[in-house]
């Protein structure tokens, strides 16, 4: 077994979108290789920070990302495996990829209830408070607004009706 712990410059950007680490940020890494009957046991942590812009409001964010992996990485035997150990090396790079780009949110937020851009304006509703108007909601539900919930009381009424009705037959 050894383990190791580097710190190594982002070869790529990883990740498409509003956020993505980009080439060169760092990575560190924690890992972790075992010797195993069927190959090598890869077992590794990945921390980076993640740059975009918020999905809402368009800001610059900074996100950090930390995922784990393992991987069995099997000797050549005959059977179709997806990480093979190559002349007696591991090529990590593809699972830290995959790792960190499923990793990454979809819509990134610059904090969970970042209120977005004014639509009118395009000025950011975070720094114009004024501009936060409270919605009564979709328009054209405006119509059943006035209508509220009645409570049943006929539930009652209608099941001993319909038990009556069963006992008389």
């Amino acid at each position: 077994m050894r383990e190791h712990r580097l710190v190594i410059a982002s070869p790529d950007t990883m990740g498409e979108g509003l956020v993505a680490v980009r080439e060169g940020s760092e990575l560190a890494i924690e890992l972790r290789l075992e010797s195993v009957h069927e190959g090598v046991l890869a077992t590794a942590e990945v921390d980076a920070v993640a740059e975009g812009e918020c999905g809402r409001c368009l800001t610059d964010i900074a996100l950090p990302v930390e995922v784990e992996f393992q991987e069995l990485f099997a000797y050549h035997s005959g059977e179709a495996f997806e990480y093979e150990v190559q002349d007696d090396h591991v090529d990590l790079e593809p699972l830290i990829r995959d790792a960190v780009v499923l990793a990454l949110p979809f819509q990134p937020v610059c904090r969970p209830d970042c209120p977005g851009l004014d639509p009118e304006t395009g000025l950011r509703l975070a720094d114009h408070p004024e501009l936060v108007t409270h919605e009564q909601g979709d328009p054209r539900w405006a119509a059943l607004a006035g209508f509220e919930a009645s409570e049943d009381e006929s539930t009652g009424a209608a099941a001993s009706a319909a038990h009556q009705q069963r006992e008389e037959r």
